[in-house]
Order: C-alpha cells, then sequence, then structure tokens
C-alpha cells in the first residue's frame, strides 16, 4: 500500500509539473483530439556525437547543460532515428561528413536514448553516405557484385549491425530498409532488384528484433500516383514490410490533404501502417554557421507558416493532427535532425576546421572521393541550423515542448507571431498600387488584415517602371513589424494562366509517345513564377515527346512575340523549340534547350504580324532521347507580349 501510495505521489507532481510546464509557454498549442499514447513523436539526432565532439553543448529551458537525449525525453519525444552508413570514411580513415554516421556511432546514439525511455528508429541508407531520391551510391565494399551477392552482402550487414545495438542493450523500435527509396536503392535501378535488398533487410530484422516495425520510406508525395505505384510493386513482389513511410516538408512536398489522402489509400488497400517520417521548419531565415541555408526568406519556397518558433510548433501540429485524424492508420511524426545546430558563431575558418575533423558539417572535402559530382564540389557545413529544435548557443527552443503539448493543449491568448509576405504583379504600362493592408499571422495560425504603411517614394517607382522585367522587394512596418512586398514587374501578357497557377483547360497536352509523367505540377520550388508550372518525366529512352499549346483570346491585330521558359535534365539528344501558329501554320520559332536543375533557358521567337482575325496559337514542342535515368522537365512562364 505504502509503495501505490508513493507511486500515486509521483504521478500526481509529474502531472501538475507537466500542467505548469505547459502554463508556462509562449506556445499556442491545440490539444489533439484521439492521440494515442503510443504515437511516435520521433527526433533524427544522427549527428549529436560528430557535434559534441565539435564542443556543441545542450541546454534546458532554463539555461542549464544537459544530456540532449533527456530534454527530448522530458518533451515528449519518444523515439530517436538514427542514420547508418556502411563506411564513411577514406582510407585514412578521415569522416565524409554528416555526422560521419557508423554503426558505432550509432550505438552510442542507442544506448543514450534507452536509457531515457527512448525507442531506436535505425535507418539504414545501404550506402557510404547520404542516399535520397536522386542519389543511392553502393558502399565502397559492395562495388561491382551482381545482385544475389549484394542481397547476401546487405543481409549479412543489416543482421550484423542491428545484433551489435542488441548485446549494447538498445531498445530497437523500427528498422528503416533504406532511405527515401524512389526508384533507386544501393545503385540498383530496377525494381526486380531493389525488391532483393529490401526483402534481406527485413529478414534480418525479423531475425534479430522479431518485435521491431519494419518500415520503407518514400519522398516526393506530391508527385502524382507515384505512392500508388511504389506501394503495388512492394505487394507485387510480396516485400515483408510493416510501414510506408513518407517524407515531408511542407516548402515542397504540396499538400497536407493529399499526403493524407495519399498515405490513407496505401493503409486502405495494403493494411499498412503509415507515418512522417522526416519532417522539419525554419524559426528563422537568418544562417547561424556561415555555410548557408537549404530554406531561408525570399519567394522561391512555399511558406506555409513564419518563421519562428511558433511557425515550428504549427507545422508539428498541423502534421500530427493530419496522421491522427485524416489519415488510416497514422502512427507517427519524426522530426529530422532538431538537434543539428551550428558548431560555432565566430568564424567559417574556425567552423570548417570542425567540420573537417568531426564531421559536423553536411559533408566534408574527403568526401569527393566517394561522392565527387555532389559532396566534392559542395562539401561545407550544416544548411539546416536554422530548422532545429535548439538554438546557436545549444538552448532549447520553445518550439521543443510542442511535442508534449500537443497531448496536454496550450491555448492561450493569440497574438500576432509575424507577418505575411504580399505579392504582386504589376503591368509596366500600369500603375503599381501596393496593398493598403498585410496579413498577420497569428499564433493560432489564424490571420488577421491590419493596416501597413511602405517606405516606397514616387523615385522608386519611377526607376521599377522604366527598369524593365524584374522583380523588387519593397519594405514597410505593419504592427511594429517588418513588412515586405515581392513585386514583379512584367510587359502585359495576352496569354492566360501564364503560369499554369489555374491549371486550366487553356492548356492543351498533346503527349506524342505517352511520356510517364506529363501534367501540371504544384511545387513551387521548381517554378519560375509562382507555385506550378508544367512537369515531364519519362523513365525509358525516346518515350518523352509532346506539344503544349495555347490559342490566344481576343487578339488585338498588331506586332507579337512569344517568350517561354524550360529546365531539366537527363535529355539526352533533343529537339526543343517554342513556335507561334497563325492560322495553322508555324510562322516562327525559337530553339530551347535543357542542361540541369535550376538553370532555366528562355526562348524569345522573332517578332510576327497578325490581324485582328487570325487564329493565332503559341506553344513548345519537346522531344528527348533521354539518358540513364530517363529525361525530365518543366516549362513556365509563356508570355505573348507586344512589340513596338
Amino acid at each position: 500500500m505504502k509503495f501505490l501510495s508513493l507511486v500515486c505521489c509521483m504521478l500526481m507532481v509529474m502531472l501538475s509539473m507537466g500542467s505548469a510546464a505547459a502554463e508556462e509557454s509562449s506556445l499556442y498549442v491545440k490539444k489533439i483530439e484521439n492521440l494515442p499514447e503510443d504515437f511516435i513523436f520521433g527526433m533524427d539526432a544522427s549527428c549529436v556525437i560528430a557535434l559534441e565532439e565539435s564542443g556543441v553543448k545542450y541546454y534546458n529551458f532554463d539555461g542549464e547543460e544537459e544530456d540532449v537525449f533527456k530534454i527530448l525525453a522530458d518533451n515528449g519525444v519518444n523515439y530517436i532515428r538514427v542514420r547508418i552508413w556502411n563506411d564513411p570514411y577514406d582510407k585514412d580513415g578521415n569522416g565524409y561528413g554528416g555526422g560521419n554516421c557508423d554503426i558505432d556511432k550509432a550505438v552510442l546514439i542507442g544506448q543514450r536514448a534507452t536509457k531515457y525511455g527512448m525507442k531506436l528508429l535505425v535507418n539504414f541508407h545501404y550506402s557510404d553516405f547520404w542516399a535520397d531520391p536522386g542519389k543511392q551510391m553502393v558502399p565502397k565494399a559492395w562495388q561491382g557484385m551482381e545482385i544475389e551477392e549484394k542481397t547476401e552482402a546487405v543481409y549479412q550487414y543489416t543482421k550484423e549491425c542491428l545484433q551489435k545495438l542488441k548485446d549494447a542493450g538498445v531498445d530497437v523500435g523500427m528498422v528503416q530498409v533504406g532511405n527515401e527509396t524512389n526508384q533507386y536503392l544501393c545503385g540498383e535501378k530496377i525494381w526486380f532488384n531493389i525488391q532483393y535488398l529490401m526483402q534481406a533487410g527485413a529478414r534480418a530484422t525479423r531475425e534479430v528484433f522479431p518485435e521491431a516495425l519494419v518500415a520503407l520510406h518514400f519522398a516526393n508525395p506530391e508527385k502524382v500516383g507515384s505512392y500508388d505505384t511504389y506501394a503495388k510493386k512492394m505487394d507485387y513482389y510480396q516485400v515483408d514490410y510493416d510501414v510506408f513511410a513518407s517524407s515531408y516538408y511542407p516548402y515542397w512536398h504540396g499538400t497536407l490533404e493529399n499526403l493524407t489522402e495519399s498515405l490513407s489509400r496505401i493503409a486502405t488497400t495494403y493494411g499498412k501502417k503509415v507515418m512522417v517520417m522526416e519532417t522539419s521548419y525554419a524559426y528563422t531565415g537568418e544562417d547561424t554557421d556561415f555555410n548557408g541555408n537549404t530554406i531561408g526568406d525570399g519567394g522561391a519556397i512555399t511558406k506555409s507558416y513564419p518563421f519562428s518558433v511558433q511557425g515550428q510548433a504549427n507545422n508539428l501540429w498541423d502534421i500530427t493532427n493530419a496522421l491522427v485524424n485524416d489519415t488510416v492508420n497514422g502512427i507517427g511524426v519524426v522530426y529530422w535532425e532538431g538537434t543539428w545546430i551550428s558548431v560555432g558563431q565566430n568564424s567559417w575558418e574556425e567552423n570548417h576546421e570542425k567540420w573537417e575533423k568531426y564531421g559536423s558539417g553536411w559533408a566534408s572535402s574527403y568526401a569527393a572521393g566517394y561522392d565527387p559530382n555532389d559532396a566534392g564540389k559542395y562539401y561545407g557545413g550544416n544548411a539546416v541550423d536554422n530548422q532545429a529544435l535548439f538554438g546557436p548557443d545549444g538552448k532549447a527552443l520553445e518550439s521543443l515542448k510542442v511535442f508534449r503539448l500537443m497531448r496536454e493543449g496550450n491555448e492561450i491568448e493569440a497574438v500576432a507571431d509575424a507577418l505575411e509576405d504580399a505579392t504582386i504583379i504589376c503591368d509596366l504600362n500600369a500603375p503599381l498600387n501596393l496593398p493598403e493592408t498585410v496579413n498577420a499571422v497569428m499564433t493560432d495560425n489564424t490571420k488577421k488584415a491590419i493596416p501597413v504603411q511602405w517606405d516606397f517614394t514616387p523615385e522608386q517607382d519611377e526607376k521599377m517602371h522604366k527598369g524593365g522585367v524584374a522583380q523588387y522587394v519593397i519594405e514597410g512596418q505593419a504592427g511594429g513589424m517588418t513588412a515586405k512586398c515581392y513585386v514583379s514587374m512584367v510587359e502585359y501578357n495576352y496569354l492566360q494562366d501564364y503560369s499554369f497557377e489555374e491549371s486550366s483547360a487553356l492548356w492543351q497536352i498533346t503527349d506524342l509517345k505517352n511520356a510517364d509523367e506529363l501534367y501540371i505540377e504544384d511545387k513551387k520550388t521548381d517554378s519560375l513564377t509562382g507555385d506550378k508550372h508544367m512537369h515531364f518525366w519519362s523513365a525509358a529512352q525516346n518515350s518523352v515527346e509532346f506539344t503544349l499549346e495555347q490559342k490566344a483570346q481576343n487578339l488585338p491585330g498588331g506586332k507579337y512575340k512569344f517568350t517561354v521558359s524550360i529546365m531539366g535534365g537527363d535529355a539526352g539528344q533533343t529537339d526543343i523549340y517554342a513556335y507561334v501558329k497563325v492560322n495553322g501554320e508555324i510562322v516562327t520559332r525559337a530553339p530551347m534547350g535543357i542542361t540541369s536543375y535550376g538553370n532555366w533557358d528562355t526562348a524569345v521567337t522573332e517578332a510576327f504580324t497578325c490581324s485582328g482575325e487570325d487564329e493565332v496559337v503559341v506553344g513548345v514542342y519537346v522531344k528527348c532521347q533521354g539518358a540513364g535515368n530517363g529525361a525530365w522537365g518543366k516549362i513556365d512562364d509563356a508570355l505573348l507580349n507586344s512589340v513596338q
């Protein structure tokens, strides 16, 4: 009885502490209804050992130095995810970076996670360095192996690593067989071979940790039908797994509605559990380690939330609520590398020395021997430090409390958190009218229009109208905060839906070779203007050939030019051009080319003349032989402008 009384007292103290902590938080967090007790709140903390070796220390909310894994556990994290690379070192023992994440570091992290009551989520990349949708390199030791030999190597390696974790007393709750395996894994490029490797990893997991869940991990849910294809392939080959996991970064991966619909279809059709294996969000647009960030301020991404600690919390709340209440068999969310912070704020030189010595940057120069085309060119520091849940000083940010607060709720008075950026497209021959209000994003993620005073002079106005086609940022003040308006100055365009934002029937797509993907894609990071663009991709050679056309409506007689932009890659031999047809005959065309991601080629036709009675159709013809992985590309910003 005394023991039971003591337990009851301890529980009351813990509950009161939790309640007090919730009341003290500045975060607005609604309690998520129907949230299961065993819902996975995970944290990828793969770089912690390398960071600590670089001198990083972590502090709780009171500013006291503490084991980062205790801080995570105290705030509701119940799973720690850790990636494992086979051999992330060169022949002299120099680490490739990214945490130098081998099995030995996984054991150390796993023991600390287990110490504080958290399970380990083991993430096998089956590579010596980063594996993602565009890069699945075979480990050095397995190069040249045929699929039978490689399958056995995967099985033995997985089993040996898991046995080390088991012998070390690590509580493994889930094993991920591959990382973002969108049609590639460990150097293999066809599903018939990939499924053998997945089966081998699953078999090893069942033997060492029979109670652990086996997960397969994919990315790019915004690609129409891709997840259905992956799940169908897994079912066809009868791959043994429990969890279909997705990356979901709101910057790139479309809407939550699309994600939940895709995952629910898979859960319902194939009886699988589903989860978000990776997500994160920025608490600031600023860089803290002299390396530059993947995500920052500007108009190139979908900014679903403010860059603030509340924005981070709202991102996690929305995803969790969607997995719990809008998704069939949703079991968890993992935040990616929320502990990966700057190794120093003094200088690039000082940080660079640590990145090279301890592997605490995303890649070291030593990785060039293994990955010359990526790490060998762009090695350096941390590009996601502004998405961590700890500040550059190592102190926990308020947003870390969201894991626990989603269970308890903390519905305090909502206040303005940040201002939503305004966006305007203005004709060079029309007056520029800046908005009188901007939206204040409240801590409860609602929006409230408030008056704004722009810092904008007549001299600036004149310069913008005479400066030709260009983009500008105008700042102002609203509610004591800095407001920004992104202005695109354009020529009058006689085409409708010029950047495919409306996905309208005005654009006619004619597929001449049955390409795998040919549609309007909603992905701001791949768009030249706005959120959408025309997307194409096909795996087989000589399977990309199509036209994209629009008939001009109510075009006055006169002289005009047609402009359109394209980017892409893996094209091989191409025949691509923009053209104009007047009364069914091509009267002018301009060649176009695609080279690599982000390199837009803009075609401008020679001027043509038409009467007000002529039928004018503008278009793009694309034909790609394809090379290696198949041709892909994006088309955006189609303009039909008058010529004086």
